[in-house]
């Protein structure tokens, strides 16, 4: 067998908590491979809503088991909440649950490292969500960073004061302290006792040793394929590898293990915190996108960029990833719209291209208007009921991509999703 993996094609947020849940059913196991807190896949369904930041979106499905890769850097805290949301939901999360034990910790430090390294940027700050991630990578690639399976060494405590102590002395150089670390210190301590009674694996055997068995696998990214570490718009990126490359690392799994690739994206495009982005709307259309999408983070609450569908951003990102099937989200937001722009190439100081540049600061978007749909695509059951001017779009991206989309989002419930 092979692993299937899903993930976003732009800057994140493009629904894949919500298209994991619904295929949920035609896999065995569902695995997050990189990103920690910072991500937040919502789900929606029988008038329930909720946002989970670490664990897998496959864990409302009985039959599912979930893990949490190695690749994935885990904050205690933020994993007790999300798991204390779920058993008040009645989530029998102890039996679903498998945390790898080579994650890596965010400990109390790192967010406070993170805030301190982006004040030091002033003006050319990231965007950075604040809750440690970079930090905890910086770690990761340092040698010095926490495992989870460390957590369980007779030793934990000595080399966690070895850690918080270098972190201490940044902290001091940058002159940045924060008065609540022992609070919040003393909180990380009881989310880790907390977490003791969850199951703890090597998930780079366990999954494989699925694989083997004939078990259908599913790897979840996080963040978007445009804030990928390498070939994101750095330096305005993520922390880790967002691309399918990042589920061999980030779960064990081996280059031919890879099996389809499902690449979400928007009907249009978003983006939150710094960084470029060539179709971004400023005027009255960004503001009605940001109003009809509800375009506000899911962990964050800040309010996403809004723009058009970039065309050569979503190429390249097809290209890195081998994506074998397209998802379309979020296509009832634009209904109402007289007319839909799509970006197919950039104006360069090299010329007319579509191609990605180095320096997408410097690209200017050549625009493409198409008509747009006036029907209200909640309701519709079928991909055949479709208005002819959705449909047209559709066949226009996928002649332009060069890959089938095979699902239509017209809505956050997992019920809104039609198959073509």
């Amino acid at each position: 067998m092979k692993a299937d993996v899903l993930l976003g094609l732009q800057w994140g947020d493009e629904g894949k908590g919500k298209i994991v849940d619904v295929i949920t059913p035609e896999y065995d196991i569902i695995a997050r491979f990189q990103g920690g807190p910072n991500a937040g896949h919502s789900l929606a369904f029988e008038n329930t809503k909720i946002v989970l930041n670490t664990i897998p979106s496959g864990i409302f499905r009985e039959n599912a088991q979930n893990i949490i890769g190695n690749g994935v850097v885990i904050d205690p805290i933020t994993l007790q909440k999300e798991i204390t949301k779920l058993l008040e939901l009645g989530v029998p999360v102890a039996d679903r649950l498998y945390i790898s034990r080579k994650a890596h910790l965010i400990m109390p430090t790192h967010p406070v490292l993170d805030a301190a390294y982006e004040r030091a940027k002033g003006d050319n700050k990231i965007g950075s969500t604040l809750r440690g991630i970079g930090p905890t990578y910086a770690d990761k690639i340092g040698r010095s960073g926490m495992r989870v399976g460390d957590l369980m060494s007779a030793n934990f405590k000595d080399t966690y004061k070895q850690i918080k102590e270098k972190h201490l002395q940044t902290l001091r150089l940058l002159n940045y302290d924060d008065p609540e670390l022992e609070l919040k210190e003393a909180r990380w301590f009881e989310a880790v006792a907390f977490l003791s009674a969850y199951k703890t694996v090597d998930s780079e055997l366990m999954i494989n040793q699925a694989l083997k068995a004939g078990k259908k696998v599913l790897a979840e990214g996080a963040q978007g394929t445009l804030l990928d570490i390498d070939f994101g718009s750095y330096p305005f990126v993520t922390s880790s590898n967002t691309i399918t490359a990042g589920a061999c690392t980030g779960l064990g799994l081996a280059p031919q293990r890879i099996g389809e690739v499902y690449g979400i994206f928007k009907a249009y495009c978003t983006r939150v915190g710094s960084g470029p982005f060539p179709t971004e709307l400023h005027g009255e259309a960004g503001e009605e996108l940001r109003k009809l999408g509800h375009e506000f983070g899911a962990t964050t609450g800040r309010p996403r960029r809004c723009g058009w569908i970039d065309l050569p951003a979503l190429k390249y990102a097809i290209m890195l990833n081998g994506a074998t099937a397209l998802i379309m989200t979020k296509s009832d937001v634009l209904s109402g719209f007289s007319e839909i722009g799509v970006c197919t190439h950039y104006e360069t100081a090299e010329g007319l291209t579509d191609i990605l540049p180095f320096d997408l600061a410097d690209a200017k978007p050549l625009i493409k208007m198409l008509p747009g749909w006036k029907q209200d695509l909640t309701g519709m059951s079928s991909a055949d009921q479709l208005p002819a001017e959705l449909k047209d779009y559709i066949a226009f991206l996928e002649a332009q991509l060069e890959v089938p989309i095979k699902v239509v989002s017209v809505g956050p419930d997992r019920s809104q999703t039609l198959f073509r």
